[in-house]
């Protein structure tokens, strides 16, 4: 009984190290993933929330296109929003930038409005999750990779 109890423990400790190596060689690899270049190409964006106008909460919807071209700086080509159902259409041209660390976290800028993200890029580089971090403001979604 005691050589099976050893053996069932040396195994478990076993299965627990395995699985140690391998979450921190997963991190490792998604970590080398990130980094300025780990963003490039079309997202779109489509978060919702609300502004804080004179103590009121108002409901904002956003779709918007954010092209990342890998150095941190960006593009915006397109952006429609809903603030309390005032439809806005903005023009193409708008840029930003951005930072990313190897953790895969970093900070967003729209350049034209001066509109703050936090952001979190997924280790395959497919959706980013985003939430701003201005006053008088709850908003976050996900940016996912789109297709040319």
């Amino acid at each position: 009984m005691k050589r099976i109890i050893s053996t069932l423990t040396s195994a478990t400790s076993l299965a627990s190290l395995l699985g140690l190596a391998m979450t921190i060689a997963i991190c490792g690899t998604a970590r080398a993933d990130c980094g300025l270049q780990a963003l490039h190409g079309p997202y779109v964006f489509n978060p919702h929330g609300f502004d804080i106008v004179d103590g009121a909460a108002q409901p904002i919807a956003v779709f918007e296109g954010i092209d990342f071209n890998g150095d941190g700086t960006l593009t915006v080509p397109f952006a429609t929003v809903s603030v309390n159902g005032l439809l806005l259409h903005f023009p193409p041209g708008g840029t930003g930038t951005y930072t990313l660390d190897q953790s895969c976290e970093g900070t967003l800028t729209f350049n034209d409005s001066g509109v703050h993200y936090d952001i979190f890029v997924r280790a395959n580089g497919r959706e980013i999750e985003m939430i701003e971090t201005d006053a008088n403001s709850v908003l976050n979604g996900t940016a996912e990779k789109a297709s040319r």
